[in-house]
């Protein structure tokens, strides 16, 4: 008997995209084929209840399958000085995927805590690349004397200030 392969494992977190925005789940005005494929070859989940109305407590929410609160994200959405993230005594699935032989990465917005215990790499994911931060306005005033909002891959800075044109292909390349 060979070993038993794992299945792979892609979680798509996208903020601000409703439930029949995709292919798969009706919609028509947008195609999205790629998506529409990857839902047909694998599985697809039809119910999810958002931890939160908006990106950082949802992020929190999927993560650790807590409430958001319960787990350090307290506040709607984690500003660039903020000293908040998800608590590092919490679990969250990139760590269990690694005790469970896998390899985790994490490829997009963070914006669940900027100190280093909060970083991706210290919540499970082996690889990440993205902004830590979001382009908010906010945001770009906040690193306006420092360059501008940085892209990162895992500790370093791969681009400042990020491009938000240049994000999609930055990240699907990345991704592949």
């Amino acid at each position: 008997m060979g070993a038993k392969i794992k299945p792979n494992i892609i979680f798509i977190f996208i903020d601000d995209q409703g439930y029949y925005d995709l292919g798969c789940y009706g919609a028509a005005e947008v195609k999205t084929p790629r998506i529409d494929a990857m839902a047909k070859a694998g599985t697809r989940f039809t119910d999810y209840y958002a931890a939160a109305p908006i990106c950082s407590p949802s992020r929190a929410g999927l993560l650790t399958g807590c409430y958001p609160r319960r787990v350090g994200n307290h506040i709607w959405v984690h500003r660039a000085d903020s000293r908040s993230g998800i608590h590092t005594d919490e679990l969250t699935i990139a760590e269990l995927l690694k005790a469970g032989g896998y390899a985790t990465a994490c490829i997009g917005k963070w914006h669940l805590g900027f100190q280093k215990p909060f970083l991706p790499r210290n919540q499970g994911f082996d690889h990440y690349f993205g902004l830590l931060h979001n382009l908010d306005p906010v945001e770009i005033v906040y690193f306006e004397d420092k360059g501008g909002v940085p892209l990162m891959r895992n500790d370093k800075v791969v681009k400042r200030p990020a491009d938000p044109a240049e994000l999609t292909k930055l990240y699907t390349d990345e991704a592949i």
